[in-house]
């Protein structure tokens, strides 16, 4: 219904209903405040379908207040619509009251985890408050939401708060409309709430004196060159001083974690601007409620930090405090700390006190802990401005499981679980018009990751009171998540639909985008490692035009072979070795090459019997895989020649050295047609290096080289099948040069380009795209 203003001073009535993420942040009070401001009586109350409200008043009222419910909606809340109707008879009520919860079916969602807000800031800021360095002050408008919760309704009945009762002043904020902790299901203060201690080895707690508390102690050992396990919103971290070398260094070796970037904690965005180069929106995403890592140029002249903080990168990833516990702690220190999780290399973060003291054993000197239990786990979420906007690359912590609406057309899909893909899974729920995407819950094939995916799922399912219809999983047989989706599907009855993984990813993006299931077709370009294709090859290089429903081929990169198969993901001298023979044969390896430095180093390796293997087509499966490209070209270029210490780390370093080089450095050849043939490209490459050309202008020729051949690609086949709107996705599409490049030069071209923004273009977001699919196929009654 219009919301036009009436012009009669005649007293009416609306029943008022407001959906989204109305629950568990501050909505009611809101509202009793406006409705207060606006002379109005009546009720508000939570119910299954979000947040309900009757109220009379003058006409002239009742639309002022309707418009202020979305300008002054509390920070944490999301309205997807507000939408009203006209109430017959009188009130009789006299006031505005909140009344109680009913519980009628769940259409809403718990929000997300929030960082610390100013207010409570400034209380544990303040030596005359209450609430004076308590580190687990919270209020309507911050504090844990999805970490605690075990069930519905969002009562503290139902979260990691339910052994602490509230004194009378907690209780008295609890009840009191008027104030911003009406139901804020954590509140709780020193008198009442968890409380925190340092413990050793043993989970023993120290004594630490009358004089300081164990958060000032805690800082006291971090500037000692001590490894703090520091129990947080979602998990345990480790922490240490970013500028202590030794301290750096004696993390990544008891951690057994040698290359990989370790994440970083400010006490402000002024600490922060000592160390990156930081604009607006990167401050933005630092100081937002979500709180998440951002990853940002290192300063040239930066002040000093250890150099294994992030040994041969050209970025740091900072996040700002967002619970009053590191709040405190940061405020004790004069430069940042290390924060990375608290695990043991490649295992899911330990977030019990137990589980800490036992597998962080032969990390930590001592653990600062607490006795309010993280009933969840949620890792930090990590985002990168490219291209123009910052860009989730995991998320997590502060973003699920917020629900997204689906696009036009997807009313009637429906109860669908996704059970998303192998590495940096996340899963899917399709309910009442909204994909609700998990957390990140990281590679499954690690049994504690897949018994995390498992536990979360019948956690979603008890929130959301969710069964499912249908369930849809990776076409790729092998997956974790396929055989448990597949197996799940035939306990309960119900079909399950296989969705080819690059399709997925497109499919992901156009959701996000709110693409409508009657908008067309796009052309999707989806660069990453691997998926399993629908002719039971392996894909990774791959141009698909199609739309939700179904799609199609068109180009892709040369498949090269994967020479040992999953070690080629590992080992980059392996790839470089297979396109070397792919595009010269075996014998030109040392007849035409063989004075280069990285061939040389290949025949330190069993390069014969890889030969053999490829001869024989022993376990050397063809994979027309971008990201195994960018693999070869770092290998040849000396860069994690030998293996990788973790996904992506070769691309990453090659990344690196290109943005050490002009932009305008000039290309290699460049492929053309339906396959992408890379071999005049490494003949120029191979010259390059050869004439001793700077491995940075090289880097970036390559760079070059890729960006002309995917926009030319990309551009001839949308024309000729007359697409305007391109999907760019997968993950070596995280390069930020490539997606600038490609982004920029389609643009330039009067494209729309879509790419992920609010879903990781990796494989965190197929299981949103496995959903749009599923649901597209159900409606277009293509499943029964």
């Amino acid at each position: 219904m219009s919301l036009m203003p009436q012009q009669s001073n005649e007293i009416e009535g609306r029943r008022i209903r407001v959906r989204g993420l109305v629950q568990g942040v501050g909505f009611r009070p809101t509202v009793w405040r406006l409705a207060h401001d606006h002379n109005l009586v009546g009720d508000v109350l939570n119910d299954g379908g979000g947040v309900l409200i009757q109220v009379w008043g003058e006409a002239v009222s009742l639309d002022g207040f309707t418009a202020a419910l979305q300008v002054e909606a509390p920070p944490l809340s999301r309205i997807d619509s507000i939408e009203w109707d006209g109430l017959p008879g009188e009130p009789d009520v006299r006031d505005f009251q909140i009344s109680g919860s009913v519980s009628d079916g769940v259409e809403t969602g718990i929000v997300p985890d929030a960082a610390t807000c100013q207010n409570c800031g400034e209380e544990i800021a303040d030596p005359l408050d209450r609430r004076y360095r308590y580190p687990f002050t919270n209020c309507t408008h911050c504090g844990p939401r999805l970490s605690i919760v075990s069930a519905i309704p969002y009562d503290r009945r139902n979260t990691a708060m339910m052994p602490f009762d509230m004194c009378s002043t907690c209780q008295h904020e609890y009840d009191d409309p008027a104030d911003r902790r009406f139901h804020a299901q954590p509140n709780a203060c020193p008198e009442c709430g968890p409380r925190l201690w340092l413990a050793d080895a043993s989970g023993a707690e120290l004594d630490i004196g009358d004089h300081e508390d164990a958060i000032a102690a805690a800082a006291g050992l971090i500037k000692q060159g001590r490894i703090v396990a520091i129990k947080g919103i979602g998990g345990f971290h480790l922490a240490c001083d970013a500028g202590n070398a030794d301290a750096v260094d004696l993390l990544r070796q008891r951690k057994h974690r040698y290359g990989k970037p370790f994440a970083l904690m400010a006490r402000d965005v002024e600490m922060i601007a000592n160390y990156v180069d930081m604009d607006e929106s990167e401050a933005g995403a630092l100081a937002s409620p979500a709180a998440p890592i951002v990853v940002m140029a290192w300063k040239n002249a930066a002040l000093a930090l250890a150099e294994a903080v992030a040994p041969d990168q050209d970025a740091l990833g900072f996040m700002l405090p967002y619970t009053p516990l590191h709040a405190v702690l940061m405020a004790e220190l004069e430069r940042p700390v290390v924060l990375t999780s608290g695990n043991r290399s490649d295992e899911p973060q330990v977030i019990s006190n137990t589980d800490a003291l036992e597998r962080l054993a032969d990390i930590a000197d001592v653990w600062l802990m607490h006795d309010r239990d993280i009933v969840n786990r949620l890792d930090d979420s990590v985002v990168r401005k490219s291209d123009g906007a910052v860009r989730v690359l995991r998320r997590a912590r502060g973003f699920a499981p917020a629900p997204m609406s689906m696009p036009d057309g997807f009313a009637d899909a429906p109860a669908i679980l996704a059970t998303g893909g192998e590495l940096k899974n996340t899963f899917c729920l399709v309910k009442d018009g909204h994909a609700i995407v998990s957390q990140h819950m990281g590679d499954q094939e690690h049994p504690a990751a897949h018994a995390d995916f498992r536990c979360n799922i019948d956690l979603y399912r008890n929130l959301h009171q969710f069964t499912p219809t249908l369930v849809t999983v990776d076409m790729h047989p092998g997956y974790i998540p396929t055989q448990w989706g597949v197996a799940m599907a035939a306990q309960a009855g119900v079909p399950t639909v296989s969705v080819q993984h690059h399709h997925a990813h497109v499919a992901s993006v156009m959701a996000e985008h709110g693409w409508g299931l009657d908008a067309g077709p796009v052309l999707g370009v989806v660069l990453d490692g691997l998926g399993y294709g629908t002719d039971s090859e392996l894909w990774g290089g791959e141009f698909l035009v199609g739309d939700y429903v179904d799609f199609r081929r068109v180009a892709h990169f040369d498949a090269v072979p994967l020479i040992g198969g999953a070690k080629a993901m590992h080992e980059p001298w392996r790839n470089v070795l297979a396109h070397l023979v792919q595009s010269f044969g075996a014998g030109a390896i040392n007849g035409d090459f063989g004075h280069l430095d990285f061939v040389k180093s290949l025949n330190a390796k069993p390069m014969g019997t890889c030969i053999q293997m490829l001869e024989r087509g022993v376990n050397v499966p063809p994979a027309s895989s971008a990201g195994r490209l960018f693999d070869a070209v770092a290998a040849a270029l000396g860069i994690c020649f030998d293996h990788i210490d973790y996904e992506g780390e070769a691309a990453i370093r090659l990344e690196n050295l290109a943005r050490c080089a002009d932009r305008d450095v000039g290309h290699y050849v460049f492929p053309r047609g339906e396959i992408l043939i890379w071999r005049e490209m490494w003949a120029d490459l191979l010259a390059d290096i050869g004439d001793g050309t700077a491995l940075d202008i090289i880097a970036r020729r390559f760079h070059n080289t890729v960006i002309h051949a995917v926009h030319a690609a990309t551009r001839d086949i949308a024309n000729a099948d007359r697409l305007k709107s391109i999907v760019l996705t997968g993950g070596v599409f995280q390069n930020s040069i490539l997606l600038a490049g490609v982004g920029e030069a389609l643009r330039a071209d009067g494209f729309q380009v879509l790419t992920p923004t609010a879903f990781p273009a990796n494989d965190g977001g197929i299981s949103l795209g496995q959903a749009a699919v599923a649901a597209a196929r159900f409606i277009r009654q293509e499943i029964t």
